[in-house]
């Protein structure tokens, strides 16, 4: 009777024990990899195809990983979701780790997917108004996924550049997907800023000589023309800098699904790529879906780097129309790192 507590003493630390291990192997404790919530603002995107498709892969299950991927409507929502603590990362563009860090809140990106945004402005085939210019936006609706995202700030930057005031367009949240193309088609918007695969059904449906385009940036070309540079980051996975630091293994373990979906893509056809995604995504048209593949193909980062002068032109972009941004002082090594890409 007397080693009855001793013995309910060593229960109890073995259980405590067993417990302790089964909290590590799903992702409780530094140097563990678990369940994962991402998410993303518009899955469908051709953007975000990477996050998708390492699933579809095998790659996040075989680096330990459970997955979850919330669809939003926007960048802006995603991000929202990350402060309210629905997601651990975000699928999302690069320049809101910028953004947020004017506002104090430091967001770091440790992969980046594309080098190229890919956003696309174009004149709806509907709108009575005569737009032949970006200078010809001023007083229309332009469409964005949401407002407040990377689409959003794409279509104020375009304007500010063109010799307008950043609100001299109303912005009117569309999606980025089937809701665009609709808003679009039936004139409810005057343009929009447009990611594909939705840009190319909106083509196909109206017809391509029916849909001018104001500015693209799906090619080096585009980037060139409007930021000066060859490389641009913008869909990148990021998180707040606490949890980044305190996930260091689960992050890498996301970079290296994300690098080596990143590398697959590299060798298989456009083709091969749309039969691995969802198939809902073709939206019931699969030869528009893979022609939107094989544009977007080059857009994709080779090896998941953000460069520097990519992320200081990301910065001069911010600055043209957000006066915070301007008048903040950004440390731009602390919304970023590549540091999970060199333990490959």
């Amino acid at each position: 009777m007397h080693s009855w507590p001793w013995s309910r003493r060593l229960l109890i630390g073995a259980v405590a024990s067993v417990l302790a291990l089964a909290q590590s192997a799903c992702g409780g404790g530094e140097g563990s990899a678990g369940r994962v919530t991402i998410g993303i603002g518009g899955q469908s995107l051709l953007v975000y195809l990477p996050t998708t498709l390492a699933r579809q892969l095998g790659y996040y299950q075989a680096e330990g990983l459970d997955v979850r991927i919330e669809d939003l409507q926007g960048g802006s929502k995603a991000l929202q979701a990350l402060q309210g603590g629905s997601v651990d990362v975000v699928s999302g563009f690069y320049d809101h780790t910028i953004q947020m860090q004017a506002k104090r809140r430091e967001l770091t990106a440790f992969v980046n997917m594309l080098r190229y945004p890919s956003l696309v402005l174009a004149v709806s085939p509907r709108t009575t108004r005569d737009i032949r210019s970006i200078g010809d936006l001023k007083g229309a609706t332009v469409g964005v996924t949401a407002p407040g995202s990377s689409t959003d700030f794409f279509l104020k930057y375009l304007l500010v550049k063109h010799g307008l005031k950043a609100d001299d367009a109303a912005v009117q949240g569309v999606g980025g997907e089937a809701t665009a193309v609709a808003a679009m088609e039936n004139g409810k918007v005057d343009a929009a800023v447009m990611i594909d695969p939705a840009f190319s059904f909106l083509q196909k449906r109206a017809g391509a000589d029916k849909v001018r385009v104001l500015s693209d940036t799906r090619t080096v070309r585009g980037v060139e023309q409007e930021f000066g540079v060859s490389t641009y980051p913008a869909a990148v996975l990021y998180s707040t800098s606490d949890w980044v630091g305190k996930n260091k293994e689960t992050a890498a373990r996301l970079a290296r699904a994300i690098t080596r979906t990143l590398a697959w893509v590299q060798r298989h056809s456009p083709q091969e790529i749309a039969a691995k995604m969802p198939a809902e995504y073709a939206a019931g048209d699969a030869e528009v879906y893979v022609h939107a593949i094989e544009r977007a193909k080059a857009a994709f980062s080779p090896d998941g780097t953000i460069h520097m002068d990519g992320a200081e032109a990301v910065h001069g972009v911010l600055k043209r129309f957000n006066p915070e941004v301007a008048g903040a002082k950004i440390d731009l090594s602390r919304t970023f790192t590549n540091e999970f890409l060199a333990a490959r």
